[in-house]
């Protein structure tokens, strides 16, 4: 027997634009009718303004735990190499039941952020000693479960991990957990998809890790795993992996994977922080989704992605959480923003006409690209969609006397906490009044995890 709810909203961005007055009609997790300009009905569940649910596209889960512990100073300059090492050793102590419960956490919190949609580029694989588990796919299976109790929606990309560098240079020891042959590598996609298939609309893709860590044989091999599904890779994020692919290769690192490989939209190209004004052109006009996560960027000291020059370009970009040092979908929109100001000396930078406003710009974007890059064919407020909704507390002092765009130019830039007040995912209600459903019993075990696991 179908379910059906009724969600009536003061304003909502719906695909054509701005809407008051706005009814959803939802029957069986997916949106059935939207309705603007009509009265609130004595059935309707009345909130503020409604937004489509953002995609995170990029996520390791599991470094949620080691927010905060990676931010001591060295012995000599810190760099994203040195933060490497930190997060080695914080994996080596990581069993089955730690990983899901540290999913969970940063899930839960990628709810009550605006996030409904996550891709986990996971590449923790094996056990502590670097044997598979009796299920290849035991910690995919964790992931998993991590998303059907959260509820949050599931791109899994499982990570192919082989070497150590370029050139095929053989993996260091603490890289064990990760890695995989080809002929592995796709029992282990098989078992990610059991591991997803009881999730609603859940996808599995795949995610060489890097230029360093897969082959160009190995590269070319198991690209037809995907089977239509997206392929994420790491690319051009720190400078020396530049230098080193030069070394290697004679290319840059962009320059050698449009050279080698079918890139197109099924793609997305993580950070490509570190490209030329003609790489630059090229991934704008494959239509492949660059992958930025400002807030790991900025933490790692990565660089900053040339966004206007994309942009400009007609390029498609989509936000991730990475390594989860801090989870909040509005804050990524904003360091992305923010960081081009510092390093251009102006402002408003990635509105790109006269009049248009940085908040709607940043928002939209990053919408349709994560939806592309995580394989969410339906998107938005719109029928026949998934009804991952995000509702905004119009009572919010930062979102005072404003409408429309003006409403997504207070959550970014002037928002604080709670301008979030609920979010639906799949119909259901996951976060009411800016909390999770299950936040406390969540929060609960993770901090019993952790304090185990630090305690180590």
């Amino acid at each position: 027997m179908s379910k059906t709810s009724s969600l009536w909203f003061e304003e909502a961005l719906l695909a054509d634009g701005w809407a008051r007055r706005v009814r959803i009609e939802i029957t069986d997790g997916r949106i059935a009718a939207v309705t603007a300009d009509v009265e609130l009905q004595p059935e309707d569940e009345r909130h503020g303004a409604a937004l489509p649910g953002l995609g995170n596209l990029h996520s390791h889960a599991f470094q949620r735990g080691m927010a905060g512990l990676a931010e001591r100073r060295g012995p000599a300059s810190d760099s994203f190499w040195t933060w490497r090492e930190v997060m080695y050793r914080f994996v080596d102590r990581l069993g089955p039941e730690d990983v899901q419960a540290i999913a969970a956490q940063a899930y839960a919190e990628m709810l009550e952020s605006g996030f409904t949609r996550v891709g986990e580029f996971h590449y923790l694989h094996h056990d502590r000693d670097g044997r598979p588990y009796a299920d290849l796919a035991e910690l995919s299976g964790r992931i998993a479960a991590a998303a059907a109790e959260t509820g949050i929606a599931l791109t899994l990309l499982p990570v192919f991990y082989a070497h150590g560098g370029f050139g095929a240079a053989p993996a260091g020891p603490m890289q064990r957990r990760f890695l995989n042959d080809p002929d592995r590598f796709a029992a282990l996609i098989d078992g990610a998809r059991r591991a997803v298939a009881g999730l609603e609309d859940g996808v599995v893709g795949i995610a060489p890790h890097s230029l360093r860590a897969a082959s160009p044989e190995e590269l070319t091999t198991i690209l037809p795993l995907a089977q239509g599904n997206p392929v994420h890779i790491h690319i051009a994020e720190q400078v020396k992996e530049v230098e080193d692919c030069l070394a290697w290769s004679g290319q840059r690192p962009v320059e050698w994977l449009y050279n080698h490989a079918p890139v197109g939209p099924g793609w997305c190209l993580v950070h490509a922080t570190h490209m030329t004004e003609a790489e630059t052109q090229r991934l704008a006009a494959s239509g492949a989704v660059a992958g930025l996560c400002p807030i790991t960027e900025a933490n790692l000291g990565d660089g900053l992605f040339p966004a206007p020059e994309f942009l400009g370009q007609g390029g498609r970009f989509g936000v991730g959480s990475d390594s989860n040092v801090l989870v909040d979908a509005a804050e990524e929109l904003r360091v992305l923003e923010y960081g081009q100001r510092l390093s251009r000396r102006g402002r408003n930078l990635l509105a790109l006409s006269e009049g248009e406003s940085v908040g709607a710009s940043l928002f939209k974007n990053a919408l349709s690209g994560g939806a592309q890059a995580l394989g969410a064919k339906e998107f938005g407020l719109a029928i026949g969609a998934p009804a991952d909704i995000v509702s905004l507390d119009l009572d919010h002092p930062s979102l005072a006397g404003r409408g429309g765009d003006a409403l997504l130019d207070g959550w970014i830039f002037a928002g604080r906490t709670g301008i979030v007040e609920s979010v639906w995912r799949w119909g259901k209600q996951v976060v009411e009044q800016g909390r999770h459903r299950d936040a406390a019993r969540i929060a609960l075990r993770y901090r019993q995890t952790l304090e185990r696991l630090l305690s180590l």
